[in-house]
């Protein structure tokens, strides 16, 4: 069964941190690629991190390298999103993805086979 559900999501101030959590099952965890997306209003879905369940690989969108970083618990099935010093700019709904299509590149939204429901982050100046 395929389960995707995040929560972690809220409203902070410039400068503060938010950790997302997803949680999978564990048919979906251990397929191979999870990822982080988000989508402001009125903009495209634009890849954040991903990071291979199965090892140690980690990718990271060039904007976010520094400030976001993507962690695993296989224990727990659940691909974490530690976001720091938020800026305004990362207000939007973040979805976690899983399954990576074969030769589907990371940061590609149409490349996963499952998402979730998304989780609000709104960060105020």
């Amino acid at each position: 069964q395929v389960q995707l559900v995040e929560s972690g999501g809220g409203s902070v101030q410039a400068g503060g941190s938010l950790r997302l959590s997803c949680a999978a099952s564990k048919y979906t965890y251990s397929r191979n690629y999870m990822g982080w997306f988000r989508q402001a209003p009125g903009k495209e879905r634009e890849a954040v991190a991903a990071i291979y369940t199965r090892g140690v690989f980690t990718y990271y969108a060039d904007s976010m390298k520094g400030r976001f970083t993507i962690s695993r618990d296989s224990g727990k099935n659940t691909v974490y999103l530690q976001m720091n010093s938020l800026k305004p700019e990362d207000t939007a709904m973040y979805y976690c993805a899983a399954e990576l299509q074969n030769g589907a590149r990371w940061d590609s939204p149409k490349g996963y086979n499952y998402w979730g429901q998304g989780t609000q982050v709104t960060v105020s100046p």
